[in-house]
């Protein structure tokens, strides 16, 4: 049991450790002081800050559901400017709706594909936090074009984005493509968020201090960047190696990012968020067969966290002080750690940036240029059908 109880989501391997020294600095969870003791220390708990976001935007990708949604939750609560009245008859007779409307509350702009689904979430959440700022908007992560839009609506009409949070993503999918002919994990993990993000940058820069924030995962130890084959067309795709990919290049796109955006105001870190019950892992079948739910169900009920938990490192990481101006980092939940060593090369990083600004369209100097395809060819047609975007890790 001790051994199957390993600590996934804290853990310190020294500096330059390989992917094996990586794997085997688990630490066992002691269960000395019960199953409460162990769920919290796998868990890490609520974040200590209590900061709000009034007079802020955020930006939060895939938030109809898991930890997105929760995220969105978390923080239009904290964008509920709160009014003190000693006057018990007045308070009675105060006309609650247009005196937060009035407020120089948070907004909150959740971008998903499903907008049936995003509207839902986004009208619970204004009606359980009071915060009438939470608007569901259209934001297809698999899609250039959306992505485009989508950007393009925001820096016309929202003046300021205070944090973006890139928190959608797909997990362990079938060998499905995007719009635009990309590996589905690879596109929207990460090179979706690379162009939202370069689209929001100068909204970012305006609005300083600013923070971004890329979901990654402790999956990206054992990920490589295949520069020859990124969408799997010469090898055998593997759904699990491509999950990998996807997230050994969110820690990647972090630090390379880091380094171009010293001295604007504008940061941004990586977080793996613990191991969250969402929706993320529905292809992962782990739970397909009655005999792995009845041997698992028990310890998954201990090291797995709720969506809300889940949310918590993304809500530190976006209004906590003791992040301000800190750049550059990996957080695992909400505790510091240096990356796996392939996750540290400067060189990979900054070729991973010129490629994909070469496959969605960006030039270096801002301007949108034409796509050309490194690592891929264009797709003979596009699926017919694809996996909702929401986010949890694995």
């Amino acid at each position: 049991m001790c051994l199957f109880l390993c600590r996934l989501t804290q853990f310190q391997a020294p500096r330059g450790a390989s992917r094996c020294h990586w794997l085997t600095c688990w630490r066992p969870v002691s269960l000395l002081h019960g199953p409460a003791s162990a769920r919290h220390h796998v868990t890490g708990g609520r974040c200590p800050s209590k900061a709000t976001i009034i007079g802020k935007t955020v930006v939060i990708t895939g938030a109809n559901t898991g930890i997105g949604k929760e995220t969105a939750r978390e923080l239009a609560k904290r964008g509920v400017k709160k009014v003190h009245c000693f006057d018990l008859v007045g308070l009675i007779k105060m006309n609650t709706s247009s005196l937060i409307s009035t407020s120089p509350g948070g907004r909150i702009l959740m971008g998903c594909r499903d907008m049936e689904k995003c509207e839902t979430a986004a009208k619970e959440i204004r009606g359980a936090t009071l915060n009438p700022h939470v608007y569901a908007c259209h934001l297809d992560l698999a899609s250039i074009k959306s992505i485009r839009e989508f950007a393009e609506r925001v820096n016309k009409e929202e003046k300021r984005v205070d944090v973006l949070i890139n928190n959608a993503g797909v997990m362990r999918c079938p060998a499905w493509k995007t719009e635009d002919g990309f590996d589905m994990q690879f596109g929207v993990n990460h090179l979706g968020h690379f162009l939202l993000t370069n689209l929001l940058l100068e909204k970012l820069k305006e609005s300083a201090p600013s923070r971004v924030i890329n979901l990654s995962s402790l999956a990206h130890i054992i990920g490589n960047i295949d520069f020859e084959d990124l969408n799997w067309e010469k090898k055998t795709f593997d759904t699990k190696q491509a999950y990998c990919q996807s997230k050994l290049a969110n820690v990647l796109f972090t630090r390379e990012l880091a380094k171009r955006l010293e001295g604007t105001g504008v940061t941004v870190n990586a977080v793996h968020p613990g191991v969250v019950a969402t929706e993320l892992g529905r292809h992962t079948g782990l739970h397909q067969s009655q005999f792995s739910s009845f041997m698992l169900g028990p310890f998954f009920s201990l090291l797995v966290k709720s969506p809300a938990l889940g949310a918590q490192p993304s809500v530190f990481l976006a209004v906590s002080e003791e992040m301000e101006g800190v750049t550059g980092r990996y957080y695992d939940v909400m505790t510091e750690k240096e990356p796996a060593a392939q996750a540290l090369d400067d060189k990979v990083a900054r070729r991973l940036w010129e490629v994909s600004s070469r496959l969605v369209g960006l030039q270096e100097n801002g301007q949108h240029g034409s796509i050309k395809k490194e690592g891929v060819s264009e797709p003979e047609q596009k699926p017919l059908q694809s996996p909702e975007l929401g986010r949890s890790p694995p």
